[in-house]
């Protein structure tokens, strides 16, 4: 938001308090959380702003260097047995930036894709491409085949810089790649692969002075910064675009949260999502904090690590917390430095077992989309809550809950052809209004995309909203709850799972006539998992191990379906639009539907007959999904 903006809406609170009665706190329980947490969003907003205006603009990535310049030898990230000081990372990345430029030919405004797990070349890779002002696209390590290709057309990507950890990926669209003049490169010492170098010993070799200040000659607020990918579920990942202002902001949020410069942040969290690399390493880069970085979550070792590496705040996700609670309880459980846990879809009942068992720690759940304009946090503590209607809050981003029709999926409209709120305690389409100061900028390369999260003409003619396409409540307290997904998409291990992609894909299978992709609720499990309903072409039978290979290779792992049910005729409506709520509330329960069932067996490398035992398995969580 503007400063300017910002200050009078300070100003404005000064003036509000004195005009606030002493009674005020006794009828409005929240007031001062509610004011205490508007004061810090607008003073973060100021100090965003601020930076970016100066000439030339301070950015997230001279906020680390100015890190780098007072504490060099603090710790900025620490993988496995290795420890990265802010001075390693500021020389690691003049070196990669130096290579980039020179031998690599690159230039301000060109966007690198890169394909790297969860490690710290991902660091200096990223602060490297900002040092040259080229937009980073950070690939989803789970992508494969055409998806990988589109991900790049949609950033308009022409190089990738890639991990031998991903070879087989990369080998097989590397025909496609050079026939579309798509380089590639490893980030390693050697490389597997014929054609393709390695620029690590060149990377070695380079100078690790500071590069000159000409690279990043053209950057402003609205320069782009990175690509994030959102629900990449099947060959159709959209590109978020991320500015450098929207990165100032995201990465503020672990400040908001309390995140200090003496903390270590642990994250787990992969690095081609927002919240691992926005909010994790970003977060750390704002306050000159440490992060522990992890290749892979694991539960069994999660605690042990928090020990080992004096973890003090942690990121999660909801299943991640489920899985931590799931795992056998120990005797040193609350044996642990972490005062603060950073992250979004924790559901309440976990939320409460994972306080009482793992000790007083203070949850800050937050709410956002990746590509959205505004979000929540919860600052109070409610347990359930994603945040708060706070009145202060809503006249510097506006939102709405408005009714929506599930079944038409699309919102409900009055006779003048506008939205319709809902009432405290009814679910309703959380939307956000488009602003100056709460911009949206949509996908790269999509402009039918960018379109459809555009909602128009909500409460006036004229006006326009981002459509976040989620259901939330507000009770009467205004705390809000987030209830599900809308429409074609609900969420799956943390993922977005978007089922007309998913359908898009199945379709190519040769004994499938007609697929239907829905989401179906697991008991103790979070989200919903992903169910299809076929119809199979005449003549043509069911073949498990055949589908069980076609998804691995098509498909991210959250995304293929673990139930498949086969019908004669697919339901639909008049408007030959299928029908998914009657296959959602009927599930997978063999003992209730007649139809054939089977389950995704990944020991058995197949699609197997869903029967009682397995489904009563499932049931006692017996089973991992």
């Amino acid at each position: 938001m503007p400063a300017l903006g910002a200050v009078a809406a300070a100003a404005g609170l000064v003036l509000l308090l004195l005009l606030v009665p002493a009674a005020a706190p006794r009828l409005f329980p929240f007031f001062w959380a509610d004011l205490v947490a508007f004061a810090g969003l607008v003073r973060s907003a100021v100090r965003c702003q601020r930076r970016l205006n100066r000439r030339p603009p301070v950015t997230l990535l001279d906020v680390f260097q100015e890190h780098a310049r007072r504490r060099p030898r603090w710790p900025l990230l620490r993988f496995q047995d290795e420890v990265y000081t802010y001075e390693d990372m500021e020389r690691w990345s003049n070196r990669a930036a130096r290579v980039f430029s020179r031998h690599l030919e690159l230039q301000p405004g060109r966007t690198v894709a890169v394909f790297l797990p969860n490690e710290p070349t991902y660091v200096w890779t990223w602060l490297a491409l900002a040092k040259l002002s080229c937009p980073m696209a950070c690939l989803n390590c789970n992508v494969r085949g055409r998806a990988l290709q589109h991900a790049l057309a949609a950033a308009q990507a022409t190089l990738i810089l890639a991990s031998p950890d991903l070879q087989a990926a990369v080998e097989e669209v590397l025909p496609a790649l050079r026939r579309d003049g798509i380089r590639v490169f490893y980030l390693s010492s050697t490389s597997p692969t014929p054609g393709i170098e390695a620029l690590l010993p060149a990377i070695e070799a380079a100078s690790d002075e500071p590069l000159p200040a000409h690279h990043r000659a053209g950057i402003t607020a609205n320069s782009k910064a990175i690509y994030i990918y959102t629900s990449g579920t099947t060959g159709l990942p959209k590109a978020a675009v991320i500015t450098e202002m929207k990165l100032m902001m995201v990465a503020n949020l672990g400040q908001l949260c309390g995140l200090r410069s003496d903390d270590v942040m642990y994250t787990t969290l992969p690095l081609y999502h927002s919240a691992g690399l926005l909010i994790g390493v970003g977060g750390c880069f704002e306050v000159g904090a440490t992060c522990v970085l992890r290749t892979k979550f694991s539960a069994s070792q999660f605690w042990d690590d928090c020990r080992r590496y004096n973890v003090s705040v942690i990121q999660y996700v909801g299943e991640l917390m489920r899985y931590l609670c799931n795992t056998p309880k120990r005797a040193d459980d609350r044996e642990h430095g972490v005062r603060l846990a950073l992250g979004n879809g924790l559901r309440a009942e976990v939320w409460k077992e994972f306080l009482q068992r793992f000790g007083p720690i203070s949850i800050w759940e937050f709410y956002g989309a990746t590509e959205g304009n505004a979000g929540f946090i919860n600052y109070t503590g409610k347990i359930g809550a994603v945040g708060r209607a706070n009145v202060f809050l809503r006249c510097l981003s506006p939102f709405e809950l408005i009714k929506y029709n599930v079944e038409e999926d699309k919102p409900v409209r009055d006779e003048r052809g506008l939205c319709i709120r809902v009432r405290p305690g009814e679910t309703g389409l959380l939307v956000m209004k488009i602003t100056k100061n709460a911009p949206f900028y949509g996908y790269a390369g999509d402009s039918r995309m960018t379109e459809k999260k555009v909602l128009r003409d909500v409460l006036v003619k004229g006006d326009t909203f981002f459509n976040s396409g989620d259901l939330l409540m507000m009770d009467h307290e205004r705390f809000i709850y987030f209830q599900d997904r809308v429409g074609d998409t609900f969420r799956w291990k943390g993922e977005n799972v978007a089922t007309t992609e998913v359908e898009a894909t199945l379709a190519l299978v040769n004994f499938i006539q007609e697929v239907n992709v829905y989401g179906v609720s697991v008991p103790g499990c979070e989200g919903r998992c992903g169910m299809a309903a076929i119809c199979l072409k005449a003549g043509t039978s069911f073949e498990g191990e055949s589908l069980y290979t076609f998804t691995g290779d098509t498909l991210p792992s959250y995304a293929a379906p673990r139930f498949v049910r086969i019908q004669d005729a697919l339901e639909i409506t008049g408007t030959f639009k299928q029908c998914k709520g009657n296959l959602v509330k009927e599930g997978f329960d063999p003992n209730v539907i007649k139809d054939p069932l089977f389950f995704r067996d990944d020991k058995k490398k197949s699609y197997v007959p869903l029967n009682p035992d397995i489904y009563a398995a499932i049931l006692d969580m017996k089973l991992n999904l």
